[in-house]
């Protein structure tokens, strides 16, 4: 009798931040690892870091066009893909009409179709072995979107409509999706460069702030339970269940970002 095979997690923007933390978390599991950003040196010193088999790919995923063209290469490094993680993103922050057009569309691109042309570039190959995880990391920008921010509102509630709706069409299929709506992860660049941009606005100030590595744990957890979704730091569960008044807010008590 053969040996189990080894789940192969894949993790885009795995260089820093979020995903760095979630490939910790998934190496704690046993995992192999495809480790996907553009910087080589902090993929292969993540590689290095955790007790686990990665394959390392560099790539700019911010042309859809050419998003899923390493896929096979990470196949053939560690086998069918159980989980794909898609994590990587930008974000930009200003008033709207000061925001360069096209680096707009590319957030856009990053946010929102890449990752919706990864899950089609995978999704057969899952329902053909009746299993298989999906896990978005999208914002609880697209439960409360905030002012000065409208591209990424756009692509991170893109990308979570997309996701529940999935989950909902692939109901018993045996592949699942989990949405994923992080807070201010206060131990990120991205989370650092918001706090400053936003230092004069309450709502965001008063936001429930939480770590990385934190976070990471509780989406390993709720990919081993099936749930469909997480949204944390716990208390931003509010933005789901009360948005009106958190819409309300967010519009009064947010500025325009600082410069």
């Amino acid at each position: 009798m053969s040996a189990p095979r080894e789940r192969h997690v894949v993790i885009t923007g795995a260089s820093s931040g979020i995903g760095a933390a979630l490939a910790r978390a998934f190496a704690g599991t046993g995992a192999g690892l495809t480790l996907v950003a553009r910087r080589r040196e902090r993929l292969l010193a993540l590689a290095d870091e955790v007790d686990a088999r990665c394959h390392v790919v560099v790539a700019d995923l911010a042309e859809p066009a050419r998003a899923a063209d390493w896929l096979p290469e990470a196949r053939g490094a560690l086998g069918p893909i159980d989980v794909l993680v898609n994590n990587a993103g930008v974000q930009i922050i200003g008033r709207t009409h000061e925001v360069d057009v096209e680096l707009g569309e590319r957030s856009l691109s990053l946010n929102l179709a890449t990752p919706l042309r990864l899950m089609h570039a995978v999704l057969p190959e899952m329902l053909e072995r009746g299993g298989g995880t999906l896990v978005n990391i999208a914002s609880v920008a697209a439960l409360a979107p905030t002012p000065g921010m409208t591209w990424y509102n756009a692509g991170k509630a893109g990308l979570s409509a997309a996701s529940e709706a999935l989950r909902g069409e692939l109901r018993g299929t045996g592949v699942e999706v989990l949405t994923v709506y992080p807070g201010i992860i206060s131990d990120t660049a991205m989370g650092e460069h918001g706090l400053q941009r936003y230092r004069g606005g309450l709502a965001v100030r008063s936001q429930p702030r939480g770590s990385a590595a934190r976070l990471a744990e509780v989406v390993v957890a709720a990919v081993e339970a099936s749930r469909p979704r997480v949204i944390w730091p716990h208390l931003n569960v509010l933005a789901r269940h009360f948005p009106a008044t958190t819409r309300w807010l967010m519009d009064r008590l947010t500025p325009p970002p600082e410069a």
